[in-house]
């Protein structure tokens, strides 16, 4: 790098993120089982909608999302005009980073959470800080202790990744109750769908000014190739969001899938109900082979090995069955693989495997 030119600071401290495997050297036959993607992909009604947006592809979208952010506020019973959209919650996330954190400040998230936390907080020249989680479930009183006045945003996941653990409603007033005067909490519902009647942290967005929530097309809604993601959050925020967002920030294409599939909550309904179904299934399987995890409310389990050693033979035997899952060391967790709900076929190839592996050993 020349001498006189050098990236703003915090920059060179980000590793670069980490996505999920989609391939094994020398195996035909693979299951993806790394990204928490939806097994059964998009709803019929989305891939329509994206297939006949593409008649319009020459054509510049709309800047202000209006369309899709009415068909967000009219099914979650939200105001449309504090909903900003994205290319996926990542996008609103650094948002977020970049308009309320700078050289000095400090964004602050718990230890195991979503590593995207600390690449925006460095990218806005933040420095980002870590509160310990308690048995890998949110700890509201270590991030309380960890605030400080030069605390600017606070990062909580609910459900968590990669624990798949939550925290109640009311630890979570708490929370942004007890949080500094300058202190933004922002709740990432990436996988809030995947728990029944929960609204992700609406309702304390609706009752406080200090707190902003992200949500996400990439799970549920099989939508994660096309990147879209919304926040909602009190009016003054959103206005300010909106003034760093790029004006065509989300395709026509992406707008119109995403306008069909948050439309379509039988779909949503019905993958909820199979994820939670095979998602018992797996844990318990897992379980009986001596493989233990949290009780997971998300898409994934969080399945625990007696060692690092035992995680990683683990991971390598699965890959030579052709199961894809994903190593969470980066996660401060090594001794853990998480392992996405996929299919039927899928979770019951993973526990054979996993059976197949303890066998062995």
């Amino acid at each position: 790098m020349t001498a006189n030119i050098t990236p703003q600071p915090g920059i060179m401290q980000i590793d670069l993120y980490q996505s999920g495997k989609a391939t094994v050297d020398g195996v035909s036959d693979v299951v993806k089982l790394s990204s928490n993607e939806n097994p059964f992909g998009p709803s019929e009604a989305a891939q329509e909608a994206f297939a006949r947006a593409a008649h319009e592809l020459h054509r510049y979208p709309s800047t202000d999302h209006a369309e899709l952010r009415q068909a967000i506020a009219e099914v979650h019973n939200l105001d449309a005009g504090r909903i900003i959209c994205g290319a996926g919650s990542d996008e609103i996330i650094a948002f977020l980073c970049q308009a309320f954190a700078g050289v000095g400040d400090e964004v602050l998230f718990t230890e195991h959470g979503f590593s995207m936390y600390r690449i925006s907080a460095l990218a806005a020249g933040a420095i980002p800080v870590e509160a310990k989680e308690r048995e890998r479930v949110t700890d509201v009183d270590a991030l309380l202790n960890a605030c400080t006045d030069k605390t600017r945003l606070v990062f909580v996941a609910n459900p968590n990744n990669p624990t798949g653990t939550m925290i109640g409603g009311n630890e979570i007033a708490r929370l942004a109750d007890g949080l500094p005067p300058k202190a933004l909490l922002v709740l990432d519902g990436a996988y809030a769908e995947y728990v029944e009647g929960f609204d992700g942290g609406a309702g304390l967005v609706d009752s406080r000014d200090n707190v902003v929530m992200t949500r996400t097309f990439s799970k549920i809604y099989g939508l994660g190739g096309l990147r879209i993601g919304w926040g909602y959050g009190p009016k003054p925020l959103i206005d300010i969001l909106n003034r760093v967002r790029g004006p065509f920030n989300l395709s026509q294409a992406q707008m119109a899938a995403a306008i069909a599939a948050v439309r379509d909550q039988e779909y949503v309904t019905k993958c909820r109900a199979e994820n939670t179904r095979l998602r018992a299934w797996l844990a318990e399987a897992l379980a009986e082979l001596g493989v233990p995890s949290d009780t997971s409310t998300a898409n994934f389990i969080l399945a625990r090995f007696a060692s690092e050693e035992e995680a990683v033979a683990c991971d390598a035997y699965l890959k030579s069955q052709g199961l894809i899952v994903r190593l969470v060391k980066g996660y401060k967790l090594p001794n853990c693989l998480r392992i996405t709900v996929g299919d039927e076929a899928s979770c019951r190839r993973v526990a054979h495997a996993v059976a197949g592996f303890k066998e062995a050993r």
